[in-house]
């Protein structure tokens, strides 16, 4: 410490001490009490830009997300399930001396960022490393995994409506052999047409690439109210499958004639097309379920300070 003094005056800056904990050490005690496998780390946005650039990822319809728009954070903690794909903000909260603020930053494919009435609301957590746990665990967890089922669900929903409104229209065109303002289509023309919406309909079909697997994994339709469900939700799953094949094939493996891309995309879509209501309403019905509470007690430990916890310079 004396050294730091010394350091810090020949720098003209100064070392302010305070009575929380280190945020990284808290953050690294919560960690080790949540279920999975977390791993906490210390971010400093000496920046007020720095700071800024949090808003446009925090998913958070909450006290944090408006903290971070009205107040200075200087710094925070991050603590990250990769596993399960999960990034939390963990803050002091301005103008309590010992209480926390946690929140969650948009899943990959969801970047919907602070505002999102449907985002989960951040948690104000005690300066308890087992009581915090337990309100992650038991209140914030099941909330934000929910808010993530409902995102998916819906994400996949607008995809295929998308879908089936160009389709519609596609339709109608090809069976008039005219344009919207009445001209005639050519055949040039109506096969520019057609391979246009076909490659528009895989670009928004990789939204159900992407968010379907998770969710169809949930589904239990036997114990749902349409235990018939099973066999469309099995063509469902084996269209997606096939897709995700196109999808490797055509990022990481040699490359795929357009014409056979097309083919076997619109294999893949029309299934989802058609049967895709099914796997909606299965889903609605698949929420999370309350994760397990933890299973021992984790002592009430208060966070005390231990170093400091800032430098001003």
């Amino acid at each position: 410490m004396v050294d730091l003094v010394t350091c810090a005056k020949r720098h003209r800056t100064s070392v302010h001490t305070s009575s929380r904990q280190f945020i990284g050490d808290a953050a690294r005690d919560l960690a080790r009490l949540l279920p999975g496998q977390w791993h906490a780390s210390v971010e400093i946005y000496s920046h007020p830009v720095w700071q800024e650039d949090l808003v446009l990822w925090i998913w958070d319809s909450g006290e944090l997300g408006r903290v971070l728009q009205s107040e200075r954070v200087p710094y925070a903690a991050t603590l990250t399930d990769t596993v399960q794909g999960i990034t939390l903000l963990f803050i002091e909260r301005p103008g309590r001396q010992l209480d926390y603020l946690l929140g969650a930053f948009a899943p990959k494919g969801l970047e919907e960022g602070y505002g999102d009435p449907d985002a989960p609301h951040s948690i104000v957590l005690p300066p308890f490393a087992g009581r915090a746990a337990q309100a992650v665990t038991d209140r914030y967890l099941p909330a934000y995994e929910q808010a993530v089922h409902a995102r998916r669900t819906a994400a996949i929903a607008a995809a295929l409506g998308d879908i089936r409104s160009e389709h519609d229209t596609w339709q109608a065109m090809i069976a008039s052999g005219r344009y919207s303002h009445a001209a005639p289509l050519s055949t040039a023309a109506l096969d520019f047409m057609t391979e246009e919406f076909l490659d528009h309909a895989w670009r928004r079909f990789l939204a159900v690439v992407d968010h379907a697997p998770t969710l169809i994994d949930r589904c239990r339709p036997v114990g749902s109210p349409w235990p018939e469900d099973v066999a469309a939700l099995s063509r469902l799953a084996d269209a997606l499958s096939d897709a995700e094949t196109l999808l490797d094939e055509v990022v990481h493996g040699s490359p795929v004639p357009a014409r056979e891309r097309r083919a076997r995309a619109w294999l893949a879509i029309e299934t989802w097309l058609a049967e895709g209501e099914i796997f909606l309403r299965q889903a609605r019905v698949s929420v999370p379920r309350r994760r397990p509470a933890l299973a021992i007690s984790a002592p009430v430990r208060l966070l005390t300070a231990s170093r400091p916890a800032h430098r001003s310079h």
